[in-house]
């Protein structure tokens, strides 16, 4: 008896490899032609809006503009500078760190490690998320309505700190959390069996790993509150002079600088108004690559 063939027939029964094959790497071509579309469609705004700043900017990008203030200097006059608002900026994001970022990443923590599906954690989480969608203008108004108007504090930089602390806990909470969840659930089981407790796991194991994922989060957070405006209205108001104290009087910022002279129609003051915007867009890539070399080098994959 003849056994039958094994061989698969050939025909019109069904495609081969071959054309299923050549079908899949057409799919596959046109979709990375999309994506590499869509990112060059989403790339170019951007590059568009960094062109008119650099561009703009650089005519007053010059040493005076990084050691004088405004002081007695008006939107006609030539020179000034956005000394005081520079020192204003960096007081006050550093302070709004030094509130949020402690605050945030125990929050993270207690969520992912601790909490658990118990009420409080979801709470917590809840208002984690709407203070996620409050818009800049509320947290300004949210500080002056208790801070200064109920308390009695007078404008400050402290106050715009506060501000600035509303909106930036919500972003470093909910990127620390995403990043605590994604390390291995093996490297706190293997540090549970070598009988190292939960906070020593947590400090010496689960942190050091999302490390790199936190810093950016934090970062992130950074670079959106440094360019807030509408908050630091309502709470810092805004100075010509320089005030070096965050907790007495007005104080100046980089994002009230740009506003205050862009409402100028005179040149002078719109040149120092490009010039303000490049600077910050400048001090947030320096503190981001400072963020990200620091990350590295405790990045437990470089140890």
């Amino acid at each position: 008896m003849t056994s039958p063939s094994l061989t698969k027939p050939s025909g019109p029964a069904g495609p081969s490899l071959t054309s299923v094959s050549a079908s899949r790497k057409i799919k596959d071509r046109a979709v990375q032609g999309l994506v590499y579309l869509a990112f060059a469609l989403a790339v170019i705004p951007l590059v568009s809006v960094l062109w008119t700043v650099v561009v703009n900017g650089l005519e007053r990008l010059d040493p005076t503009f990084f050691q004088f203030s405004m002081n007695a200097v008006s939107g006609i006059d030539e020179g000034g500078g956005a000394y005081h608002a520079i020192i204003g900026t960096l007081m006050q994001v550093a302070i709004t760190t030094m509130i949020a970022v402690p605050i945030s990443v125990l929050t993270a923590i207690y969520l992912v490690e601790y909490a658990g599906n118990g009420r409080l954690g979801k709470v917590i989480s809840f208002f984690v998320d709407v203070m996620i969608g409050i818009p800049s203008i509320v947290a300004g108004l949210f500080v002056l309505a208790l801070w200064l108007l109920t308390f009695g504090f007078e404008y400050s930089g402290f106050a715009g700190s506060l501000a600035l602390v509303i909106l930036m806990i919500p972003t470093v909470t909910r990127s620390a959390e995403e990043m605590l969840k994604l390390v291995p659930n093996d490297l706190r089981e293997a540090s549970y069996a070598l009988g190292v407790p939960r906070w020593r796991t947590i400090l010496f194991v689960v942190l050091p790993t999302a490390m790199n994922g936190i810093v950016t989060g934090i970062m992130l957070a950074v670079a959106r509150v440094m360019g807030e405006t509408a908050p630091l209205l309502l709470t810092i108001f805004f100075t010509k002079a320089i005030n070096n104290n965050p907790f007495d009087g007005p104080q100046g910022s980089l994002p009230t600088f740009i506003w205050e002279q862009a409402g100028d129609p005179n040149q002078n003051s719109l040149d120092r108004a490009w010039t303000g915007a490049l600077v910050l867009i400048g001090l947030i890539m320096l503190l981001n690559l400072v963020a990200r070399l620091i990350a590295r080098r405790r990045s437990p994959a470089d140890r």
